[in-house]
């Protein structure tokens, strides 16, 4: 482990870490040895980052336990564009990482990458507004926040009639939260929820609230929330939501810090370790200093919501 973590913070090279854990007397092995050591750590490696991340608890935030999701690209040297993705969960009350998952360029951003509670409130981007991704949300009990785009998720009213969302934007007004009882269907397995598809073949249907509101800018902002009103009117909702920015901080601490997107290979047998490696100096570095409490830039802010 030491040996992993030298290589994957320092920096040095294989050759240069084999010196130096010789050097210390930590392990006489050689560049090559160590590299074949580091290709087929993954999955160990996996397992410690499990670990570390499992013994630090989850906090309760304004009475909701949170969860916020998101993704970012890890590139390494070369002409292509996306060699891996982390997808991350963590706790905002503390800034902390939860779980993560490393993928290649194939894996897409979806709720049911990461395992949930019953009562966990789930923040996620727009990427994540998906009718297979709330219910399977709801089927572990769990509620969703999440932004999305009226034109491109399926929308119905209380009856299950279509209703089009997009067309309501030009009554909602310049300050406050406007909101509507909707149904989502969930499209069958078979079909792409983006495709043209008979929603009478909807092997499921949610319930949630379509809450709008207008920035600073006049743009107007959608969220959906399977949260009841009663549990958060509306206006709360648009503050909930703005919580997600922590993940973005934690994102880019990652790469500004700990230098997560300076790949050494791009596609190397050793470079998933060494991306392992690093999240793991991350997860023990949180045990030692945390963020104090959940922060969201003004330009966020949702217009009558402070």
């Amino acid at each position: 482990m030491r040996m992993a973590l030298a290589y994957a913070v320092s920096d040095l090279s294989l050759k240069d870490v084999a010196a130096w854990a010789s050097a210390l007397r930590v392990a006489q092995i050689s560049g090559p040895g160590l590299f074949y050591r580091l290709r087929e750590a993954e999955q160990w490696l996996e397992q410690v980052l499990g670990q570390v991340l499992s013994e630090q608890l989850p906090q309760a935030a304004g009475g909701f336990r949170l969860r916020v999701v998101d993704a970012t690209v890890i590139n390494g040297p070369g002409p292509k564009a996306v060699q891996w993705r982390a997808h991350a969960s963590i706790n905002p009350t503390t800034g902390s990482i939860r779980a993560v998952e490393l993928t290649d360029d194939s894996g897409g951003e979806k709720f049911s990458r990461h395992r949930f509670g019953a009562g966990d409130v789930v923040l996620g981007d727009r990427g994540y507004a998906t009718a297979r991704g709330v219910y399977a949300l709801r089927q572990q009990e769990a509620h969703v926040v999440v932004r999305f785009n009226p034109a491109t998720l399926r929308t119905g009213d209380e009856k299950r009639r279509r209703m089009y969302l997009a067309e309501k934007e030009a009554g909602v007004p310049k300050i406050g939260a406007t909101e509507f009882k909707i149904t989502i269907p969930v499209p069958p397995a078979a079909t792409r929820s983006h495709k043209t598809w008979d929603s009478a073949k909807a092997t499921a249907w949610v319930s949630a609230r379509a809450i709008c509101a207008r920035t600073r800018t006049g743009e107007v902002t959608w969220l959906l929330t399977t949260l009841p009103a009663k549990q958060k009117p509306a206006i709360g909702i648009l503050g909930l939501y703005r919580v997600r920015w922590q993940i973005e901080l934690l994102l880019k601490r990652l790469k500004s810090l700990l230098h997560l997107d300076m790949l050494p290979s791009r596609e190397g047998p050793t470079a998933k370790s060494w991306m392992l490696a690093r999240l793991i100096a991350a997860a023990l570095a949180q045990r030692l200093v945390q963020p104090s409490g959940p922060l969201s830039p003004w330009g966020y802010a949702i217009r009558g919501n402070g």
